[in-house]
């Protein structure tokens, strides 16, 4: 059995250290801010008190899921809502999966 060199594992064991971790997108967390950051200020811009009806109007804007993460991320910094960048693809995958239903 042929051994590796020690300059080559270490480099390995660094690069596996310092990848960035690809985590699964959270449908809860992205409800969750959904429901607490989104919904009330859609409620307001459609005037019927209903958040949900600004995803399902014939007239969007969101035409595609590159789409969707642009509005959220617009929405996240104009609105200063404070969000982490994992917190904005847990709300697209959330509202993709729930209005949207693009392709990934």
């Amino acid at each position: 059995m042929k051994m590796i060199p020690r300059s080559v594992a270490v480099a390995v064991m660094s690069a596996l250290m310092t990848a960035p971790v690809l985590a699964t997108p959270d449908l809860a967390n992205g409800k969750a801010i959904d429901q607490q950051k989104c919904y009330s200020c859609h409620a307001k811009k459609t005037g019927f008190g209903n958040g949900d009806m600004i995803y399902t109007r014939s007239d969007g804007k969101v035409k595609s899921l590159a789409d969707l993460k642009k509005m959220i991320s617009l929405c996240n910094t104009e609105l200063r809502l404070d969000l982490f960048p994992e917190d904005e693809v847990d709300v697209a995958t959330f509202l993709n999966k729930q209005f949207y239903k693009f392709k990934p």
